[in-house]
């Protein structure tokens, strides 16, 4: 049987070791300098907290209408305390996965040679999925999937550490179990749009305890309105918001629906990724195991997804073939939760997104599920358990992260080596390139308006609402005498001068100036002026 009732003192203390461990891991990795840190991830909290939505535009091009509040926490920590005090709270929340992973794992093995043996290898079936490739890759940095997947499976681990009660306990006691649960999992999806596909297998988590009609009816209506309140916390008031200020609340996603006439009739949806072919669906996890390129941008090679797809399947034909099987090493209900939850959610993923890291959810629970699929096959459990070791031992052996650039831990956060502003009232300052550049905007003077009217989501000529704004922002300000400045990578200045051809503008070469930040980069300072 498995273990059941509180954490003891060993149990408490191997957890909290973990924490430590993980965030002294993310101190010695330093600063994350990836692409969407310096879009929006630091720029975004920014905007929001000095009121500058309707001030900059597009400053971290579509990420400037990305919902913040999820960054809220790590920029107010970042700004009013050290770096490594942050990086280190940082680390301890990403690293907290290893609570859900080891309670589900405790609650669901029924390794019983002899007394400790289930905690013992839910320990290691933890600690083994916080070392995936991209799981390792994502510590220290601001993408946040690993804190998602700490909601998710949060969810998971009530329903399945209480699948009992959920099952046949009294429909109030499941409906409270359901509804804390569905919160929980439904304020990832609110403070994250792509969380969604595990909002899906949490519902198939709730269908697959079984029991009455009744206590699946009251397991899904309270789980259900419960994740809906718990996206709403975050989400409504976020949408509401943006959709006062630009007539979608999604903006610019799905334009071509809510049709707001600051942007194309467009969906800007990032279908790069998902595999439109039934072939290619069927086989999309061979595919981004052998190339990562094929469902996402960061580097990461790790078989344990692949192997994960390859066991449940026979392994979920097998429970519905058999009864129980003799002598397996997970629970039978456990094992159909689970197998619902990651089937589930990993179809909804393959439909939606197809990114990988939005999967990373997979990648920490798959040890587990290949756990899972190996107790259930019909062979010796001597054989079961050398299996389980020769395939841990070979992720282990096969796994490559490839560590983003950081930055030495050194304060402030963000420091920029910009010339002096002479008449920061009288000034306003214009973006270009693809670039991340939303970082260097939270150094500028707050009464300096900033305007990207170039980049991969706007351009000169789009023809959209936005560019017709800047047009005319632009040229008022010249028309009251105002001085125009340009931000742009160093690399990207022939771009730079392009784009402001089109606003009829030039740049004064002789005058600009290059600097740089404690992050990464070269840029160049530009004063602007008019083309007669």
């Amino acid at each position: 049987m498995p273990p059941t009732g509180r954490l003891t003192a060993r149990e408490w203390t191997f957890l909290g070791l973990t924490l430590l461990f993980w965030a002294g891991f993310v101190i010695l990795l330093g600063k994350d300098t990836s692409w969407d840190f310096r879009n929006y991830h630091w720029y975004g909290p920014y905007a929001l907290l000095n009121g500058r939505m309707g001030m900059d535009v597009a400053v971290a091009h579509a990420g400037s209408w990305y919902n913040p509040y999820l960054d809220v926490p790590f920029y107010l920590l970042a700004t009013h305390s050290t770096s490594w005090i942050a990086l280190g709270v940082l680390g301890a929340v990403q690293g907290a996965t290893v609570i859900p992973l080891y309670l589900i794992g405790r609650s669901a093995l029924r390794v019983v040679a002899k007394p400790g043996d289930a905690q013992l290898l839910a320990g290691a079936l933890a600690i083994l999925g916080q070392f995936g490739a991209l799981t390792i890759t994502e510590f220290g940095t601001t993408y946040y999937d690993n804190v998602m997947a700490c909601f998710a499976l949060t969810g998971l681990a009530i329903i399945v550490c209480n699948r009992d009660a959920l099952r046949t306990g009294s429909l109030k006691h499941a409906a409270i179990l359901s509804a804390v649960a569905g919160l929980i999992t439904g304020l990832a999806m609110g403070l994250k749009l792509p969380a969604m596909p595990w909002c899906v297998g949490f519902a198939a988590a709730l269908l697959a305890v079984g029991g009455s009609w009744q206590h699946i009816a009251v397991r899904l209506a309270a789980g259900g309105i419960a994740g809906i309140i718990g996206c709403a916390i975050f989400a409504a008031p976020w949408m509401l918001y943006v959709y006062d200020l630009t007539g979608n609340p999604l903006f610019p996603y799905f334009n071509a629906y809510w049709q707001s006439p600051l942007a194309l009739e467009a969906h800007y949806r990032d279908l790069r990724f998902v595999p439109t072919t039934f072939w290619r669906q069927l086989f999309f996890p061979f595919l981004f195991t052998l190339d990562w390129h094929v469902a996402g941008d960061l580097a990461a090679q790790d078989i344990r997804v692949l192997l994960a797809y390859v066991l449940v399947i026979p392994a979920g034909v097998l429970l519905i073939l058999r009864k129980d099987a003799r002598d397996a090493l997970v629970e039978r209900r456990a094992a159909i939760i689970l197998f619902a939850f990651a089937a589930a959610g990993y179809v909804a993923w393959l439909k939606f997104f197809a990114i990988y890291r939005y999967a990373i959810l997979l990648e920490m629970l798959s040890i587990l599920l290949v756990t899972t699929a190996i107790g259930l096959m019909p062979w010796a459990r001597k054989t079961r358990l050398l299996v389980l070791v020769g395939l841990a031992a070979l992720v282990l052996v096969t796994t490559r992260s490839e560590f983003l650039e950081r930055a030495p831990v050194e304060d402030p956060y963000i420091e920029t080596a910009l010339p002096p502003i002479p008449n920061p009232d009288n000034t306003m300052v214009l973006m270009t390139g693809d670039a991340p550049l939303g970082f260097i905007a939270t150094t500028l003077p707050k009464q300096i308006p900033i305007l990207r009217i170039d980049g991969w989501f706007l351009q000169p000529r789009d023809g959209s609402g936005l560019t017709k704004q800047m047009k005319r922002r632009v040229g008022e300000h010249l028309g009251k005498g105002g001085e125009l400045y340009l931000i742009a990578d160093a690399t990207d200045m022939t771009r730079a001068r392009d784009a402001l051809k089109d606003y009829r503008l030039a740049i004064r070469w002789p005058v600009c100036q290059q600097f740089d930040t404690n992050i990464t980069g070269l840029y160049q300072w530009c004063p602007l002026a008019r083309i007669p």
